[in-house]
């Protein structure tokens, strides 16, 4: 019931996306879902229902979380805040891989939210997105994908300037190649990462990779028995 739901509300989203702007075009919300638009616009505006969203996942409440963050990324689109938008994009996203709804957070992050970053030009929108995907495709165990996303975010953190979102890329790589039994390859890209911190002098990156190597010798650990 909950994805049907999801379903229908993702149409509306993207569907408002397409005639937001001609770039989208080709799709429309079409006079059948006139009752829907108005159960999703009628009393909050997009801040408030982001507010609520926000407040329900960190209660645990998600299936709450993803209608309220849904609500309010057509908001946002509708009054053109497409930034905020994005942000409610990304949002709904990082809910339904925690749901192991591996589909509808391809779809939501690849489909609608990557493509509203690139039109509005927004470098770090994209960066983040092109995360996001990584971090699906790995949970979703589509390693190839994961890579290649993870990548994407690298690339672009580096032509931007964005050492923090480089750095993240490193370590998403270094995931990948944890669940790809890459050990030797997988301590490499940690201790790239380990690097580039203490270069930058953050130590915000130092409990995942304490943690990975943890993993890592836990997994190497299991095989020799």
């Amino acid at each position: 019931m909950y994805k049907l739901y999801f379903s229908l509300l993702l149409t509306l989203i993207v569907s408002g996306a397409f005639a937001q702007n001609s770039t989208f075009a080709g799709q429309d919300l079409g006079g059948g879902n006139s009752a829907i638009v108005i159960a999703v616009t009628d009393v909050q505006d997009g801040d408030d229902f982001f507010s609520e969203a926000d407040r329900n996942e960190k209660k645990g409440d998600l299936y709450d979380a993803l209608t309220l963050f849904g609500k309010a990324a057509f908001e946002f689109n509708s009054s053109r805040k497409f930034s905020k938008y994005g942000q409610a994009l990304l949002r709904m996203g990082n809910i339904h891989m925690l749901l192991a709804h591996y589909v509808e957070a391809e779809q939501v992050i690849l489909n609608v939210a990557l493509k509203n970053y690139s039109r509005i030009g927004s470098l770090s929108g994209q960066i983040a997105s092109y995360k996001q995907l990584g971090r699906i495709y790995l949970a979703d165990n589509k390693l190839t994908q994961s890579l290649w996303f993870y990548t994407q975010q690298g690339i672009l953190a580096k032509q931007s300037g964005n050492n923090d979102a480089y750095i993240e890329s490193i370590l998403g790589i270094a995931q990948v190649k944890i669940k790809k039994r890459e050990y030797a390859l997988a301590h490499k890209d940690l201790n790239r990462a380990e690097l580039l911190a203490k270069a930058k002098k953050t130590n915000q990156f130092s409990a995942q990779i304490k943690d990975a190597r943890v993993q890592i010798a836990d997994k190497q650990n299991t095989k020799a028995k």
